[in-house]
């Protein structure tokens, strides 16, 4: 019996339909071989360039049309003319608060020795699963703008932290522990915001109680932040604030190989709602439409995409895969040291998969 899975694809702006095209194509080819799975995909031509043409990032309708979708794979948002406020609040962020998607899962994994600029520090030392709030926090946009342009201008950016909001990431990041039998450590910044982070770390502290199993930690974010670059292997799994996870993962990335390698997906546990796949390296416009765009980023979001479908075996195969053709050296893009185009690193990517899978 044969599963099929619609997927809407919004490839976005500069590199992200480049780099988008070479996921699918995984998932083609995945297609190809495995007789119990199907993919139909649906294109939306979203993003800052169809802003500039219709004054909206995205149809009225939008999450209308979406609803119906097993999952979003998305390329990238950002376009020279387009505030940057703007591109994420009228997309990216609509569409996660729309959908409930308030798992933001970003995987912090060394690939390969050679891409960390940490020295002596190995793949067994980098390996972790930051679990950030993605639906409230410092972005959930409210506040107020007081008095604007005269000398006593004022303005609140008010972070909001619910109990159900906060209480479920924390608890799905319990479950991860336990599952994966993992430490979690939780990350804060208590001693300054005496509201929201004093709240975040007790309900840590309350949600504990039920997963005594669970070993945990608790930092503040400038510690974690050091430990990041200093100790990473302090971190398994870690469960974090939407600001604070935004920031701390870019530091992963930096330690990792950088953003043409680092992936997020948004999710919605309850599968009530679509969940998003997305490369987070942005849509770098200064080589849009060279071909040298790293689609490894994109890639392994369709790694994730296939673990949330359940079909792990798969997902686990593309993410071996990567290793794979970072390690053989010979099809990578300039951005890791090599001379391949993106068609290039995903016609190899797919052959090596193949190989494997066959």
């Amino acid at each position: 019996m044969t599963k099929q899975y619609r997927v809407a694809l919004i490839p976005g702006d500069g590199i992200g339909p480049e780099v988008v095209a070479e996921g699918v194509k995984v998932l083609k080819e995945i297609e190809k071989v495995d007789s119990t799975v199907s993919f139909s995909f649906t294109e939306f031509p979203w993003g800052c360039e169809y802003y500039l043409e219709n004054g909206k990032m995205m149809d009225d309708n939008a999450l209308e049309q979406l609803k119906d979708y097993d999952a979003i794979y998305l390329g990238a948002v950002g376009y020279p003319g387009v505030p940057d406020h703007i591109s994420l609040r009228d997309l990216l962020i609509k569409i996660r608060k729309g959908f409930d998607q308030y798992v933001n899962l970003r995987p912090v994994t060394l690939l390969h020795p050679e891409l960390t600029p940490l020295k002596s520090k190995a793949e067994k030392d980098i390996d972790m699963l930051v679990i950030r709030e993605n639906s409230e926090g410092e972005y959930a946009g409210a506040g107020e703008w007081l008095f604007k342009d005269k000398p006593e201008e004022v303005v609140l950016q008010t972070g909001v932290f619910s109990r159900k909001g906060t209480e479920r990431i924390i608890r799905h990041a319990y479950e991860e522990a336990r599952k994966t039998n993992r430490t979690l450590t939780s990350i804060s910044k208590g001693n300054a915001l005496n509201y929201s982070m004093v709240f975040w770390d007790q309900i840590f502290e309350e949600v504990g109680k039920e997963y005594p199993d669970v070993q945990t930690y608790s930092y503040l974010v400038d510690a974690a932040s050091l430990y990041f670059v200093s100790q990473p292997e302090r971190f398994e799994v870690v469960v974090t604030s939407n600001l604070f996870g935004d920031i701390v993962t870019d530091i992963g990335a930096a330690i990792t190989g950088g953003l043409g390698l680092a992936t997020g997906a948004n999710i919605n546990p309850e599968k009530k709602y679509p969940s998003m796949f997305e490369p987070v390296h942005g849509s770098a416009p200064d080589i849009a439409g060279k071909g040298v765009a790293n689609p490894i980023a994109a890639i392994w979001s369709v790694s994730q995409m296939l673990d949330f479908f359940e079909m792990e075996e798969w997902g686990e195969a593309v993410l071996t895969t990567i290793k794979k053709i970072i390690k053989e050296g010979t099809y990578l893009t300039p951005d890791l040291g090599g001379n391949a185009s993106t068609e290039e690193l995903g016609n190899r990517f797919v052959e090596l998969l193949l190989l494997e899978n066959s």
